[in-house]
């Protein structure tokens, strides 16, 4: 089975999923690319180029997934150690085909033009990768201001960006960003609204690409390094979620295919979790409303990011649905149980079981007696489903192995 997925749609879902780990700072991403990409377009860059540096800009800052490490990289120009950043981002996006090509602009996007080595790589990407460092300091200038408040203070910013030219800076770049910002039109793009209808409009954006479901898969694990990176305690999370729930889909009898697709979903359950700050998700004590308010969106959120990529709707209720519940008092949605199809449920089921089976900084790992005394006084409250609950107690132990472990294959 192979799926036609848009890859601008994939990409700026996994823009979507980065925003969320600034809270309140959003579009980083596509300000940068909007930034980067009217430079090349001004230095006439072919089509390729500029796609892939539309790739790249968009997805520059995936190695992060920390709110205090965002904000830092945000609210200073100059940027103590970056490198960890980039080069997390270069590991991720090696790992996927259709972003590889540009994991080694990604790689070197804080390089200064000085410090680049013409030996390692082409013309092209040293540009691309700077084109980027210079667009992705410039919006830190851009942080909190109205296009009007810009449109004010164009110059100056253009002046400091003049200042680091042939330093921090290829010449040709600033040369370009100095051209373009002439245009009140430029900075009036910046808002939002805006934004978002040039980068959707810009043709050499576009791509499509038929994905395999191992490729899908590898896709979502992306996807999921980035959420589980967020916390020590989630870490691993998603991957034994992804592990538990195709292992009772097996048990279930579910066809080949779903198994598949109810491990991606596992794999990108929790992506909503980008948006909860460092601080709530490692806190060691019970979490207060507000606290409790803010973790509770972090389905919604999924949602909102998986149901922009077309083909992919049966996967993202699964995804998304896993804490509604069959007594219909679940959230974010509050679905009735006929809503909830059976590969939802389980989902929902793997992320209980995970969960407990795994240390948190408010309780040690739970071991298997315990785990099922809870899942089944969930089931009893109709919380969860029964019968997905009495497949995990009739393999209790392999699932246990595939919540912390590999993923079990049955005899």
């Amino acid at each position: 089975m192979a799926l036609t997925v848009d890859l601008t749609q994939v990409t700026f879902a996994l823009s979507d999923a980065l925003d969320l780990v600034g809270v309140d700072v959003i579009q980083h991403g596509r300000r940068v690319a909007y930034i980067a990409g009217e430079c090349a377009k001004f230095l006439d860059w072919p089509r390729r180029a500029r796609g892939e540096l539309f790739l790249a800009s968009v997805l520059h800052d995936c190695g992060v997934s920390s709110t205090e490490v965002h904000g830092r990289l945000l609210a200073e120009f100059d940027v103590e150690n970056p490198s960890a950043h980039c080069e997390r981002g270069y590991g991720l996006l090696s790992e996927f085909e259709p972003f590889s090509a540009v994991a080694g602009i990604v790689r070197y996007h804080h390089t200064p033009w000085e410090e680049t080595d013409p030996a390692s790589r082409t013309e092209e990407a040293i540009l691309a990768a700077n084109a980027i460092f210079l667009a992705d300091r410039v919006d830190v200038y851009l942080r909190g201001r109205s296009a009007e408040e810009l449109l004010l203070a164009r110059e100056d910013i253009v002046r400091t960006i003049g200042e680091h030219s042939g330093t921090l800076f290829a010449p040709a770049l600033v040369q370009a960003f100095r051209e373009v910002s002439l245009r009140e039109a430029f900075w009036l793009t910046l808002e939002p609204r805006y934004l978002d209808r040039y980068l959707a409009g810009a043709a050499w954006a576009c791509c499509t690409a038929e994905l395999s479901l191992d490729q899908l898969g590898r896709l979502a694990d992306i996807f999921s390094q980035i959420v589980d990176y967020k916390s020590a305690y989630t870490e691993s999370h998603s991957r034994g979620v992804a592990r538990v729930s195709r292992l009772l889909g097996e048990l279930a009898a579910l066809p080949e295919e779903t198994c598949l697709l109810l491990e991606i979903a596992g794999l990108l359950h929790d992506m909503g979790k980008l948006r909860v700050p460092d601080r709530i998700l490692g806190k060691p004590g019970r979490l207060n409303e507000q606290e409790m308010a803010a973790m509770a969106r972090h389905p919604f959120e999924t949602y909102q990011i998986l149901s922009k990529i077309k083909g992919l709707e049966e996967l993202t209720e699964w995804a998304s649905f896993h804490h509604e519940t069959v007594d219909g008092t679940g959230y974010p949605f509050r679905l009735p149980p006929e809503r909830l199809s059976l590969p939802a449920r389980i989902v929902a089921v793997a992320d209980v079981v995970q969960a407990l089976a795994q240390a948190r900084p408010y309780r040690r790992a739970l071991v298997s007696d315990r785990v099922l005394t809870v899942l089944r006084e969930m089931a009893e409250a109709r919380k969860l489903d029964a019968g997905v609950v009495d497949l995990v107690s009739e393999n209790i132990e392999a699932c246990m192995t595939a919540a912390m472990g590999r993923r079990v294959a049955r005899a």
